[in-house]
């Protein structure tokens, strides 16, 4: 007959071969024999842990401690075991005696980490994966788990480093290498970043995450196509993957000849597999029904920081303090700014809500009693729009940060304008249309911008156009119509700067194409990501900006008029393809919007030609854009606050409260 100790070596190699039935039969005549054998009780509580039983895993892994506490791996398991039931503190106390007991002991820092990292505090997790890998360097998770908390802290460069220790230490890590392709491609390093994402799925050929994320950095290349074909096999992969969908949805925006009726097509489908099972969710809510009281509006975005979204947010919120108004800021993002602390002086109330769960922040929205919710994201990246489904707010608004729709049954309104949503395009918005009497946004100009300079095109002796929208709006389409641009002015040149365009394979895809149409390397200027100042500075060197096509420029327009650069658009039928006319109506420049492609090229040659017109434009536009209603909060903010007053009288008087 076997020795107690001879039958736990035995249930031991059963455990370890992963035949947990023998190993728990094993156990269990263990404790027949020997009630408190507390290695037993321990490796039994493993089984259930490994089983999804993590409360019985507790409960026999505490009984293993009470006979015998000095065993730290007693105190990790446990740990681990109160983590998966949601008992952070415990866990947290678990791994703290675990090292306390074995400082070395690598496996407890890195659960500790972990724990720390679930419950958002980065520094700590840091802390304790440093500790993981000191005393096992070759630990390639913890490298994995350090990388993606240094980026989140925006220290790209060092997460570079720890994602790549990770895959010298395991060459066969996906994450790791999805996570390297996000650092890189935060970079602007796309030829390094679509490696990366190609490693990870030939190692990993059904990993929606890797399809989503070559997707971003193709689109971003001015890929497409290539973009939705990788969102669309992403979303096929993992129909949950509501992201994933946002990002095939959002990239619809972009594609030549794209309809009104497509795009409202693809967002109710959105709204049919993600949104509406949440419907049944949806609760009465008790905000007061007094129709003339002060409004709590609150605004959710991830992209309070510098970024177009706060450009045109800040100067309403600002103004918004002499409005019979409250405000209260959600913001989802991490990495804080000037611009961040200047919206959170101007709200009534700021919430950090990165890492909460959607669930988690309905309730605080609806526990804040919430008028009016603003979503300032839509289908982009860090957007909530899950959140939003929840209903959590009597009434909810899409405004800034997305190109139209976002197709939710739940979201009641859209802020708009007539020039972005034309009498007669209703019928293509799920939400209804609140329409601006002046511009949907209010710009803020940039503080750091220099002073206009003069028309360069005076002193070079040849006219400058360029465009510094993101690579995605430059299509083979729009690159045909600047050719032939180029053509009709053949002494001009075209100046492109965008993020992404230092990287050699997508420079020189951008001159194959505009080879193609007849334009030389010596004509075109193509320059990537550079701090705002220098950006904005560039204008320096343009005298003509073509706006791109069917995605049109909305904050880049508003950079280069304040810049003293004149914007030539072409209008579609698409929010998308109509910033552009709106800035330059509720500016007053009027003359640079062409009805068609044929009067665009007309245009763009007649201004290139037409220099004393060029210079007369260049003195006067900043002047004219500060004085117009493109610039004026106060105004914004009181049409704002009458559309909203109108918004809330009729949900007061309504009979439906959900």
């Amino acid at each position: 007959m076997a020795t107690i100790a001879e039958a736990l070596a035995i249930a031991m190699t059963h455990h370890h071969s992963g035949r947990l039935t023998s190993a728990e039969r094993i156990y269990r005549q263990i404790l027949q024999a020997e009630p408190d054998n507390p290695d037993a009780l321990h490796l039994l509580g493993l089984i259930a842990q490994q089983m999804g039983q993590p409360a019985i895993a507790v409960e026999l892994m505490g009984r293993a401690i009470a006979v015998n506490p000095q065993v730290a791996v007693y105190h990790c398991n446990l740990g681990t075991a109160c983590r998966n039931l949601g008992r952070f503190d415990a866990a947290l106390d678990c791994f703290q005696r675990a090292v306390e007991l074995n400082p070395e002991f690598a496996e407890a820092h890195f659960n500790r980490g972990n724990t720390f990292q679930e419950l958002g505090r980065l520094g700590e997790a840091a802390a304790s994966f440093r500790q993981t890998v000191r005393f096992r360097p070759d630990f390639a998770e913890a490298h994995n788990n350090l990388g993606v908390i240094l980026q989140q802290q925006g220290e790209t460069q060092a997460a570079i480093a720890c994602f790549q220790e990770a895959l010298r230490f395991r060459p066969e890590h996906v994450e790791a290498y999805n996570n390297l392709g996000n650092a890189w491609y935060n970079l602007a390093q796309f030829d390094e970043a679509t490696r990366c994402f190609q490693q990870a799925l030939q190692l990993r050929p059904e990993f929606a995450e890797g399809h989503n994320n070559l997707g971003n950095v193709l689109k971003d290349q001015g890929l497409v196509e290539e973009a939705l074909a990788c969102y669309r096999r992403a979303a096929e992969l993992a129909p949950a993957m509501a992201a994933a969908h946002s990002d095939a949805v959002a990239c619809e925006h972009y594609r030549p000849g794209v309809t009104l009726a497509r795009l409202a097509e693809v967002h109710a489908g959105w709204d049919r597999r993600h949104a509406a099972p949440l419907r049944s969710t949806w609760r009465a809510h008790a905000n007061s029904r007094d129709p003339e009281r002060t409004l709590r509006l609150g605004f959710f975005s991830p992209d309070l920081a510098r970024h177009p979204v706060s450009y045109f947010l800040v100067r309403t919120l600002e103004a918004l303090r002499a409005e019979p108004c409250e405000v209260i800021c959600y913001w989802n993002g991490s990495q804080r700014d000037e611009m961040t602390g200047r919206l959170q002086a101007a709200a009534s109330a700021w919430r950090e809500v990165h890492g909460l769960p959607e669930q988690a922040l309905a309730e605080q929205i609806r526990g804040d009693a919430i008028d009016i919710l603003f979503d300032l994201a839509g289908h982009t990246a860090n957007g909530r729009l899950l959140v939003f489904a929840r209903k959590p707010a009597p009434l909810q608004v899409a405004w800034i940060g997305y190109e139209g729709t976002t197709g939710l049954a739940a979201m009641d309104y859209l802020v708009a304008d007539r020039h972005v949503v034309p009498p007669g395009a209703e019928p293509f918005y799920r939400e209804q249309v609140l329409r601006m009497p002046d511009g949907y946004l209010c710009y803020d100009p940039p503080a750091e911008a220099p002073g206009v300079g003069p028309l360069p095109a005076l002193e070079c002796g040849r006219p400058t156009f360029g465009c510094f929208n993101n690579l995605a709006k430059i299509t083979p389409q729009v690159a045909a119509l600047w050719g032939e641009i180029l053509r009709k002015a053949p002494h001009a040149r075209l100046m492109l700067k965008a993020r992404g365009l230092d990287a050699p394979a997508t420079a020189r895809r951008y001159r194959e194409l505009f080879a193609a149409q007849g334009v030389s390397d010596e004509r075109l200027e193509l320059s990537g990501w550079s701090p705002y100042a220098e950006m904005l500075a560039k204008y320096h060197e343009m005298d003509v900006a073509l706006d791109p096509f069917p995605f049109s420029g909305s904050a880049t327009t508003c950079e280069a008029l304040w810049m003293g650069v004149p914007v030539v658009t072409c209008p579609g039928e698409t929010f998308a393809s109509r910033h552009a006319l709106s800035h330059l109506s509720t500016v007053g420049l009027t003359e640079t919007i062409a009805h068609d492609h044929d009067e665009y090229v007309k245009l763009a040659v007649a201004l290139a030609g037409d220099l004393p017109r060029l210079a007369e434009i260049r003195a006067r536009l900043r002047a004219q854009m500060a004085g117009s209603p493109l610039c004026d909060g106060p105004r914004f903010a009181r049409n704002l606050m009458a559309l909203l007053r109108g918004a809330w009288r009729r949900w007061v008087a309504g009979a439906d409260d959900r």
